[in-house]
């Protein structure tokens, strides 16, 4: 697999990059699997950074964040956590699914993401001021997030917004080829197959499926399955446990798979 592989799908880089020499933190939206990781993980080898990622969860404290004193050998000492250790060291520090976070422990973030760029740990006494290499920056899904799970306005106007999307059928085609090493029409009716199944996400109201999840299809292909029990495996089956659904998009994906063969 070709780790390092991304394709731009517009202005993203260019934009990033911009934010990252003003210093200013960077919010990138899209559904999942479009490529915001990948993004952020090419920024780092662009403007060779080191780029320390914190998955977001419900619990997650400020303290997982930012550190806390610990007992070592008999002595009680301060452990810096991923994001201190981020912003000594002048990295870029990617908070994925930033939504899932606890909005008291996303507080600690408001010094960064202002005119201070400071962190600021009370518990140790210190403070650390950014370097101007250090960047910070956040990716969540607005579309499918819990009604209870909203990033506050005040929160995101913090941040430049790169709305990011899915490339469109060719090159998302072309990513497909890059990481599995399928042949191209192959990698095309997968596409065809995902387009056809996020046309009717407004009817079956769930997460469409990602350029990821193709890639991992691509991989059982790869490894000799056929391209319906790989789709049925990686792209359908991980969508949804109501029967009558799975039934209604296995035709979805069928007729996409011959449509796209003819």
């Amino acid at each position: 697999m070709i780790t390092n592989t991304y394709f731009a799908n517009g202005n993203e880089v260019q934009l990033f990059e911009q934010a990252y020499q003003q210093r200013l933190p960077v919010m990138l939206t899209g559904p999942t699997g479009c490529g915001k990781t990948r993004l952020v993980e090419h920024m780092g080898l662009l403007l060779n950074r080191p780029v320390v990622t914190i998955s977001c969860h419900d619990d997650l404290t400020s303290s997982d964040l930012v550190g806390r004193f610990m007992v070592t050998g008999g002595d009680v000492v301060w452990t810096d956590g991923p994001l201190t250790r981020a912003v000594k060291a002048g990295a870029i520090c990617y908070l994925d699914e930033v939504v899932e976070a606890r909005h008291d422990s996303l507080a600690i973030l408001h010094s960064l993401t202002d005119h201070r760029r400071a962190l600021y740990l009370d518990r140790a006494g210190e403070v650390v001021t950014a370097p101007d290499t250090f960047m910070l920056a956040c990716s969540y899904n607005p579309a499918y997030r819990s009604s209870l799970k909203e990033l506050k306005p005040s929160f995101r106007q913090r941040f430049v917004t790169l709305a990011m999307r899915y490339l469109p059928a060719v090159r998302e085609a072309e990513v497909v080829v890059a990481e599995a090493g399928i042949n191209p029409s192959t990698a095309t009716r997968l596409v065809a197959c995902a387009t056809a199944i996020r046309t009717a996400d407004h009817a079956f109201h769930f997460e469409p499926p990602s350029t990821r999840v193709l890639v991992t299809a691509a991989q059982l292909i790869a490894s000799g399955a056929s391209e319906l029990e790989a789709a049925e495996a990686c792209i359908l089956a991980p969508l949804s446990t109501d029967g009558a659904i799975n039934d209604g998009l296995r035709e979805v994906a069928v007729a996409s798979l011959a449509t796209a063969d003819a």
